[in-house]
């Protein structure tokens, strides 16, 4: 019997029987887009929420609804809609890293890169070997036995995996522009870091394990962590060479349009059909194209491709946990799983605690070491900026579900009863940290940095500024001598200067070279901000000072 027999629905609703529709398919997402509709609306209403957010709001929908669903068919099902992981990585996934790509503000991201890589890649490795460790370890005591060590490895991969989307939704970036481009970059590069890792775990061959093994999997991580990047880097500048050079439109901005997103959606589809991470490719491709190919587009079009990115991205992510919610109540998963409440109780503290533990290994230890490599004490991490840090990355999401999916189910159902327990405590999990550290983190931030986080952010720019303003000083001297020829006793000194200069802010010196780069070699070929072809029909916006200012936060 189908779940809206037992709503009473079908005869009610029965179409022509010359219709192409299937009557409950077309129910079930009529139903489906009411309660997006729903968690809009309501998310709208606590935008000023401090302890709630809107995928906060879309869980505690899905799981009223699923309960709904649940009592009304008498315990025969909690969903609306049957998929399996496919659709998470096929449809749901894609737009919201590409757009993750596409909207991060690039100065800050490379400004802060060296923690952001730090923290998205030796520390989700850092979290991913203690979480393999201690679920190794502790499961055996609880009573799971029948997991094998790729089993365990792939739980490492797949808790290490944050939720950078509702991390967003509880910082801002006008208060806390440090914290909120730490987290956020780490977030992005955490989640391609952990499907590479669950990825090459997925390759690995263990029946003949040794020393060699881990060499093995470091091997196969880099080889896809570079190769994905390369990729997205290459279909980015294809998209920009394209358009630049085709200049489409000035015939028509829905074929530019168009063609953005077709090339963005293939990047990720030539990842996963020659083995590699679609993810981080697309993630890459959407960094690039914000760089050149949004730049080469009309101004129309710039509106439009930002919005409607940011708009398919926001709509995946709330239908994500709206499933998680209701896929919470499936009473198949749970009946399947042949485990009592204190076995999934202590499965789902351990994988808690493990994240806790995880999380806490490098944060806090990485930080106090990039604080060692830092002058000035406005750039520093303090113990609150490092607890927030510690705390906005707790939370697991979409990723985590997509790939606990994928390494449990066959064919769209769990294969066996631990299979089922795993996927089970992973929503669980993912309900709890959504639920309590996501509304919690907005008062810590308020009670750790308070009135102080807006000046305190004032400070590191101004004194960022100063630096980066110092550093095309000293270059501007060196090139200025040089041209003079003056002699040995003027050209030492500031040269001297320089060097020590580019040793203390190595990251600034980076992008100083890579903008001379850029602007002389890369921009010309590929297009970007200043060589956008002028179309009297479609205003670049050059002169608009406000627009300018736009553009430069954008890189």
């Amino acid at each position: 019997m189908s779940v809206l027999e037992k709503f009473g629905l079908s005869a009610s609703f029965s179409l022509q029987s010359s219709s192409i529709f299937n009557t409950e398919t077309v129910i079930a997402i009529t139903l489906f887009m009411f309660l997006l509709c729903a968690c809009i609306v309501i998310g709208h209403l606590l935008e000023e929420n401090r302890w709630a957010n809107e995928s906060i709001t879309a869980l505690l929908l899905g799981l009223a609804s699923g309960g709904i669903v649940l009592l009304v068919t008498k315990g025969y099902s909690s969903k609306l809609l049957v998929f399996n992981e496919e659709l998470f990585f096929i449809y749901l996934l894609p737009p919201i890293i590409f757009n993750a790509g596409f909207q991060v503000k690039k100065k800050q991201f490379f400004k802060n890169f060296s923690t952001i890589l730090l923290f998205g890649v030796l520390g989700t490795v850092i979290s991913f070997c203690l979480i393999s460790l201690g679920g190794f370890l502790l499961f055996k005591k609880i009573g799971v036995t029948s997991l094998g060590v790729q089993d365990y490895l792939a739980i490492g991969a797949i808790f290490s995996a944050t939720d950078s989307v509702c991390t967003l939704q509880v910082l801002s970036q006008d208060e806390t522009p440090f914290l909120y481009s730490v987290v956020f970059g780490e977030g992005v590069v955490n989640d391609a870091t952990s499907i590479v890792l669950f990825n090459a775990v997925q390759k690995l061959d263990l029946s003949d394990a040794s020393a060699m093994t881990a060499l093995s999997l470091l091997g196969t991580f880099l080889y896809l962590f570079f190769t994905s990047t390369i990729l997205g880097v290459v279909v980015g500048l294809l998209s920009a060479y394209i358009i630049k050079t085709l200049y489409i439109g000035r015939h028509s901005t829905d074929r530019e349009i168009a063609i953005m997103m077709l090339l963005a959606y293939m990047s990720y589809l030539i990842a996963e059909l020659i083995s590699l991470s679609g993810i981080l490719t697309v993630f890459f491709c959407g960094i690039v194209m914000s760089h050149y190919t949004w730049h080469n587009i009309t101004e129309s079009s710039r509106l439009t491709t930002k919005h409607s990115f940011a708009t398919i991205s926001f709509i995946a992510e709330t239908f994500i946990f709206l499933y998680v919610g209701m896929d919470a109540l499936d009473i198949d998963k749970w009946k399947k799983s042949e485990a009592s409440a204190g076995t999934i109780l202590a499965v789902s503290s351990t994988f808690v605690a493990l994240v806790l533990i995880g999380r806490a290994a490098f944060v806090f230890p990485l930080a106090n070491l990039l604080n060692y490599t830092k002058k000035r004490e406005a750039q520093k991490m303090g113990w609150n900026r490092q607890f927030i840090a510690w705390w906005a990355g707790l939370m697991r999401g979409a990723v985590t579900v997509a790939l606990s999916y994928n390494e449990f189910t066959d064919s769209g159902d769990s294969s066996t009863s631990v299979h089922s327990l795993m996927i089970t405590c992973t929503i669980v999990v993912v309900l709890f940290s959504t639920l309590v550290f996501g509304s919690v983190t907005k008062p810590l931030i308020e009670a750790l940095l308070g009135r102080h986080a807006r000046q305190g952010a004032s400070d590191v720019s101004a004194t960022d500024i100063t630096s980066l303003e110092d550093l095309r000083i000293l270059f501007m001297e060196n090139g200025d001598q040089r041209e003079n020829g003056g002699g040995d006793n003027t050209n030492q000194q500031p040269r001297g200067g320089g060097f020590r200069l580019m040793m203390r802010h190595p990251t600034w010196t980076a992008h100083h070279l890579w903008r001379k780069f850029d602007d002389k070699f890369m921009r010309p070929v590929f297009g970007g901000r200043g060589f956008m072809p002028y179309e009297p029909s479609s205003p670049t916006g050059a002169a608009d000072p406000s627009h300018e200012h736009y553009e430069s936060e954008e890189q």
